[in-house]
């Protein structure tokens, strides 16, 4: 086992991140996977996967997820089980819900999480207004950004649905504060495009529970930058004093190098094409509650 009393080592990848093309209907989801499980086994599950079905390169989920793998798919998933979870990410929500805490509140880290405000009545009805969220999208693209863009806030205010109580504070002046205060890069903004960052704080908090410090090792992802993974900590550390903080520690990794990365890869890439006779294997990894890890013996999936 990976975890103590007072901390617990987890790997975590994501599938389904497509940088700011947040509104491609053909990739609705992220799924952001974490695992809790030794080095040892992890490379154990990897190989038994390759050698079985003679991959001898990374193994994917979209090979476990082939009808002729069925056995070795439930034997991933129920080995698993009590020792890994899954965070989805409803992209077009999270676009929504984010004009709401950018636009209509003073943004913090708490944004896309669970110690946020609840947008959902809101969110549900923006869901529909597509050009405004994508005006919202265009608008808040601020990489390499040194000033305002005009013509993108005229279109955003151009969109922007009549009659929703939810939006009656957003102003071309408000916008154009925040549009400033996100070009010079204020610490305090979370990057609003980013949805990598709630996931991770969404993981933080599911494995430390209010009772323990979370060391993350995760694949390497150019949304987790170093101080935005710091001021994520600072804040998640404030949130739920007394209680330990939630992160421990944070070190990047070449999935290729780690195979409990590895399997968190496969498990995340599963819950992300998850089909109707997969709900049942995956709705454990999907709680929104933590439980203790347990220990599991090891076990080698069914031939055949």
């Amino acid at each position: 086992m990976t975890s103590t009393s007072a901390w617990v080592e987890i790997a975590c990848d994501e599938s389904g991140f497509s940088g700011s093309n947040l509104l491609d209907p053909a990739s609705p989801v992220i799924t952001h996977a974490s695992v809790d499980v030794a080095l040892a086994e992890a490379a154990e599950v990897v190989a038994v996967l390759r050698s079985r079905h003679l991959h001898r390169s990374e193994y994917k989920s979209n090979q476990l997820l082939r009808s002729a793998q069925r056995p070795a798919l439930e034997w991933f998933l129920t080995a698993l089980c009590g020792r890994a979870h899954v965070h989805v990410i409803d992209k077009t929500g999270y676009v929504a819900a984010r004009v709401l805490e950018l636009f209509t509140e003073e943004p913090s880290y708490a944004a896309g999480t669970s110690l946020g405000r609840d947008h959902s009545d809101a969110v549900l009805a923006l869901r529909r207004h597509t050009d405004f969220l994508a005006a919202f999208v265009d608008l808040t693209r601020t990489k390499r950004v040194r000033r305002i863009d005009l013509d993108a806030v005229d279109r955003f205010l151009a969109t922007l649905p009549a009659g929703l109580l939810a939006l009656e504070d957003v102003t071309r002046a408000r916008v154009e504060e925040v549009m400033v205060r996100l070009i010079e890069e204020d610490p305090a903004f979370p990057p609003p495009l980013e949805p990598l960052v709630p996931a991770l704080a969404e993981t933080l908090l599911f494995w430390s529970a209010g009772e323990r410090s979370v060391a993350v090792v995760h694949d390497e992802q150019s949304a987790l930058t170093q101080s935005r993974v710091a001021r994520l900590g600072t804040f998640l550390a404030d949130a739920v004093a007394p209680a330990p903080p939630p992160l421990r520690s944070f070190l990047q990794v070449d999935s290729r190098e780690d195979p409990r990365v590895q399997v968190a890869d496969l498990l995340a890439g599963i819950a992300r094409r998850r089909t109707p006779e997969l709900e049942e294997l995956l709705a454990p990894y999907l709680l929104s509650q933590a439980s203790s890890p347990q220990t599991r013996s090891r076990a080698i999936p069914p031939s055949g």
